[in-house]
């Protein structure tokens, strides 16, 4: 693990690294364990890590866990029973209910004893299990040690506290949206939620991008807001380097079709684009020179607004080179999208789709989350 001012940082790379470092940290709590993620499925790797939450409860630490009602919908809520029968408290975030379906959890965070914490794509579900290159989807994660860990933890209570989703003014929903410097290390927590007021995670994006001489994303589903892709655009035909990762390979085809209905406009301006090819592609990162993002939120509309998300924003030259290094790793996997040819490869149909997933997603989904925001007032 490389050390910069007060916080450590060890990039994990691939499912199976990132589960290890994670089962390995609440192995070794002795205070409190933190955990919240999105997706968790029963079976492998997710009984191993109730079996060492319970271990940890058995020798007296705090486990707390959250997780999402929607996306870890098919564990039942009897697969926790072993842990609260010894103490261990477990909240679903956001029971399903039709009035407010549409608004989720979508971050993955551990905290362990307030000096280790995990962030980044990882779910906990067999998908992860693997290198993402010959088996496993594709994902990165980061482990910190120090002033940001207690940073995180403190998120974390804020958003176990809203678990219930009894919310009844919006002011409720602006707790979640912001942006905490951690002065201890030059870093930011952004954090993101529906509701009204400033977006933490575009307008960094935004401020960075104005500045960036050089930016390398990797994005699992990218339909950026109007405003943040304008910023690209506007990048990349004043002659910075664009380079973007996308997937070849997706788990929600729609949002891909809705991605590839950029693909023009991306490449008119002088966009590199790639495309993920030996996996499903999950990473969510960004570097824009010396500065890096990383976390649990895309580059869609879900996490511009509609989703509880996370992202880390960190200028820090030895995490960035190293993030340098990921990107190429990642690229070494790509095919190359060229202008000329992705013109005559897409028919009038798939141009329709993508048109129609854009609108989905773009129009649709946000109007109906809009309104179950407006009856929770």
């Amino acid at each position: 693990m490389a050390v910069s001012a007060s916080t450590r940082f060890h990039w994990l790379r691939t499912g199976d690294e990132a589960f290890a470092a994670m089962l390995a940290a609440i192995a070794a709590a002795r205070r409190s364990v933190r955990f919240e993620t999105y997706i968790f499925r029963a079976g492998a790797p997710g009984d191993e890590f109730l079996e060492v939450l319970l271990d940890a409860r058995q020798r007296g630490v705090r486990v707390q866990v959250l997780l999402d009602a929607f996306g870890s919908l098919e564990l039942p809520d009897s697969y926790w029973e072993p842990l609260r029968r010894l103490g261990g408290e477990m909240r679903w975030f956001n029971p399903l209910s039709l009035g407010r379906f549409n608004i989720r959890n979508h971050r993955k965070l551990l905290v362990c004893d307030e000096h280790t914490a995990f962030v980044g794509g990882f779910n906990v579900g067999p998908e992860w299990l693997g290198d993402g290159v010959n088996q496993g989807w594709r994902d990165l994660g980061l482990e910190l040690g120090g002033a940001v860990a207690g940073a995180l933890a403190v998120s974390f209570d804020e958003m176990y506290a809203l678990a219930e989703f009894r919310h009844q003014r919006f002011a409720r929903f602006r707790r979640a949206r912001a942006r905490k410097q951690v002065p201890a290390c030059g870093c930011d927590l952004l954090l993101s939620g529906p509701g009204r007021g400033r977006h933490p995670i575009r307008r960094a994006l935004q401020h960075d991008l104005a500045r960036a001489g050089a930016v390398q994303v990797i994005a699992a589903y990218f339909l950026p807001p109007l405003r943040l892709r304008r910023a690209l655009l506007r990048a990349a035909r004043q002659g910075v380097r664009v380079q973007l990762i996308l997937p070849g390979k997706s788990d929600v085809p729609l949002m891909q079709a809705a991605a590839r209905s950029l693909y023009r406009r991306l490449l008119a301006a002088g966009v590199e684009l790639y495309e993920y090819q030996p996996q499903i592609l999950h990473s969510k990162f960004l570097l824009l020179d010396e500065t890096v993002f990383v976390g649990s939120a895309n580059l869609d509309p879900r996490s511009f607004g509609l989703n509880y998300d996370l992202l880390v924003r960190w200028p820090n030259p030895a995490l960035a080179a190293e993030a340098r290094a990921l990107f190429a790793d990642h690229l070494s996997h790509c095919r190359r999208i060229e202008r000329s040819a992705w013109r005559k490869e897409r028919s009038f149909w798939e141009r329709l789709r993508g048109r129609f997933a854009r609108f989905l997603f773009t129009r649709v989904d946000p109007f109906v989350t809009r309104k179950q925001l407006r009856g929770m007032r």
